[in-house]
Protein backbone atom coordinates (compact mmCIF):
# COMPACT_ATOMS: atom_id res chain seq x y z
CA UNK A 1 0.00 0.00 0.00
CA UNK A 2 1.12 3.24 -0.67
CA UNK A 3 -0.12 6.81 1.15
CA UNK A 4 -0.65 9.46 -1.49
CA UNK A 5 -1.20 13.33 0.28
CA UNK A 6 -3.70 14.78 -1.64
CA UNK A 7 -5.07 18.43 -2.35
CA UNK A 8 -8.42 19.24 -4.59
CA UNK A 9 -8.71 22.26 -6.54
CA UNK A 10 -10.22 24.28 -3.46
CA UNK A 11 -6.68 23.60 -1.60
CA UNK A 12 -8.59 20.88 0.19
CA UNK A 13 -5.22 18.51 1.48
CA UNK A 14 -6.08 14.86 2.40
CA UNK A 15 -4.52 11.45 2.52
CA UNK A 16 -5.35 8.41 0.16
CA UNK A 17 -4.10 5.13 0.10
CA UNK A 18 -3.93 2.46 -2.97
CA UNK A 19 -2.11 -0.31 -3.57
CA UNK A 20 0.51 1.15 -6.19
CA UNK A 21 1.10 4.16 -8.14
CA UNK A 22 -1.24 2.74 -11.17
CA UNK A 23 -4.01 2.13 -9.42
CA UNK A 24 -3.84 5.96 -8.21
CA UNK A 25 -3.13 6.86 -12.22
CA UNK A 26 -5.91 4.77 -12.95
CA UNK A 27 -8.82 6.12 -10.71
CA UNK A 28 -7.56 9.70 -10.90
CA UNK A 29 -7.75 9.35 -15.01
CA UNK A 30 -11.26 7.96 -14.48
CA UNK A 31 -12.16 10.80 -12.45
CA UNK A 32 -12.78 8.32 -9.69
CA UNK A 33 -11.07 9.95 -6.92
CA UNK A 34 -13.02 12.93 -4.90
CA UNK A 35 -12.38 15.45 -1.79
CA UNK A 36 -14.10 14.30 1.11
CA UNK A 37 -14.66 17.74 2.32
CA UNK A 38 -16.39 19.51 -1.04
CA UNK A 39 -16.31 16.28 -3.46
CA UNK A 40 -14.65 18.39 -6.08
CA UNK A 41 -13.22 15.41 -8.64
CA UNK A 42 -9.89 17.87 -9.32
CA UNK A 43 -7.64 15.67 -7.30
CA UNK A 44 -3.75 15.80 -7.48
CA UNK A 45 -0.50 14.69 -5.48
CA UNK A 46 0.55 16.99 -2.59
CA UNK A 47 3.76 17.14 -2.04
CA UNK A 48 5.16 15.28 0.67
CA UNK A 49 7.95 14.84 3.05
CA UNK A 50 8.89 11.29 3.17
CA UNK A 51 9.08 9.74 6.52
CA UNK A 52 12.60 9.08 7.08
CA UNK A 53 12.98 7.96 10.90
CA UNK A 54 11.47 4.49 12.49
CA UNK A 55 9.58 6.03 15.72
CA UNK A 56 9.25 3.83 18.86
CA UNK A 57 6.69 2.09 19.41
CA UNK A 58 5.11 4.41 22.33
CA UNK A 59 5.42 7.19 19.57
CA UNK A 60 4.28 5.31 16.90
CA UNK A 61 0.89 4.96 19.41
CA UNK A 62 1.09 8.44 20.31
CA UNK A 63 1.02 9.64 16.25
CA UNK A 64 -1.98 7.23 15.92
CA UNK A 65 -3.79 8.59 18.96
CA UNK A 66 -3.64 11.96 17.17
CA UNK A 67 -5.84 13.17 14.45
CA UNK A 68 -3.66 15.26 12.19
CA UNK A 69 -5.33 17.72 10.47
CA UNK A 70 -7.51 17.12 6.95
CA UNK A 71 -7.80 13.34 7.84
CA UNK A 72 -10.49 11.07 6.61
CA UNK A 73 -12.54 10.08 8.80
CA UNK A 74 -14.68 6.49 8.22
CA UNK A 75 -17.53 8.35 7.22
CA UNK A 76 -15.67 10.37 5.07
CA UNK A 77 -14.48 7.39 3.55
CA UNK A 78 -17.55 5.03 3.15
CA UNK A 79 -19.14 8.20 1.09
CA UNK A 80 -16.05 7.62 -1.17
CA UNK A 81 -16.00 4.52 -1.58
CA UNK A 82 -19.84 4.54 -2.30
CA UNK A 83 -19.67 6.84 -4.97
CA UNK A 84 -16.87 4.64 -6.17
CA UNK A 85 -19.60 1.82 -6.48
CA UNK A 86 -22.28 4.17 -8.13
CA UNK A 87 -19.64 5.63 -10.84
CA UNK A 88 -18.73 1.44 -11.71
CA UNK A 89 -22.26 0.62 -11.44
CA UNK A 90 -22.92 3.40 -13.99
CA UNK A 91 -20.33 2.65 -15.89
CA UNK A 92 -19.67 -0.95 -16.35
CA UNK A 93 -21.46 -4.15 -16.99
CA UNK A 94 -21.82 -6.40 -13.91
CA UNK A 95 -20.34 -9.84 -15.20
CA UNK A 96 -20.60 -11.71 -11.60
CA UNK A 97 -19.12 -14.84 -11.81
CA UNK A 98 -17.69 -14.53 -14.91
CA UNK A 99 -16.31 -11.64 -14.74
CA UNK A 100 -12.23 -13.58 -15.08
CA UNK A 101 -13.92 -15.27 -18.32
CA UNK A 102 -15.14 -12.09 -19.82
CA UNK A 103 -11.89 -9.83 -18.68
CA UNK A 104 -9.89 -12.44 -20.79
CA UNK A 105 -12.36 -12.68 -24.38
CA UNK A 106 -11.74 -8.91 -23.95
CA UNK A 107 -8.39 -8.66 -23.47
CA UNK A 108 -8.15 -10.99 -26.53
CA UNK A 109 -10.69 -8.69 -28.50
CA UNK A 110 -12.96 -11.67 -28.86
CA UNK A 111 -15.65 -9.26 -27.09
CA UNK A 112 -16.20 -5.38 -27.03
CA UNK A 113 -13.82 -3.37 -25.00
CA UNK A 114 -15.69 -2.21 -22.09
CA UNK A 115 -15.50 -1.36 -18.32
CA UNK A 116 -16.65 -4.63 -16.31
CA UNK A 117 -17.08 -5.87 -12.95
CA UNK A 118 -17.53 -8.81 -11.25
CA UNK A 119 -16.16 -11.20 -8.35
CA UNK A 120 -12.76 -13.07 -9.10
CA UNK A 121 -10.94 -16.06 -6.91
CA UNK A 122 -7.48 -15.32 -6.00
CA UNK A 123 -6.20 -17.82 -8.82
CA UNK A 124 -8.45 -15.88 -11.48
CA UNK A 125 -6.76 -12.39 -10.49
CA UNK A 126 -3.44 -14.20 -10.50
CA UNK A 127 -4.21 -16.19 -14.09
CA UNK A 128 -5.31 -12.34 -15.78
CA UNK A 129 -2.60 -11.08 -13.88
CA UNK A 130 0.04 -13.85 -15.81
CA UNK A 131 -2.10 -12.71 -19.10
CA UNK A 132 -1.55 -8.93 -18.91
CA UNK A 133 -4.98 -7.74 -17.90
CA UNK A 134 -5.20 -5.01 -15.39
CA UNK A 135 -7.49 -5.20 -12.75
CA UNK A 136 -8.48 -3.16 -9.36
CA UNK A 137 -9.92 -4.99 -6.40
CA UNK A 138 -12.20 -2.51 -4.55
CA UNK A 139 -14.37 -2.80 -1.63
CA UNK A 140 -17.30 -3.05 -2.21
CA UNK A 141 -19.42 -0.83 0.24
CA UNK A 142 -23.66 -0.90 0.70
CA UNK A 143 -25.20 1.74 -1.84
CA UNK A 144 -25.52 4.91 -0.39
CA UNK A 145 -29.52 5.12 -1.36
CA UNK A 146 -29.76 1.71 0.66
Amino acid sequence: MICYRLRCRTGHEFEGWYRDSATFAQLQAGGLLSCPECGNADVQQALMAPAIARQSRTAQAETVAEKPAGAVLPDQMLAALQKIRQAVEAGCDNMGSRFAEEALRIHHKEAPERGIYGQASEEDRAMLAEEGVTTLTIPWVRRADG
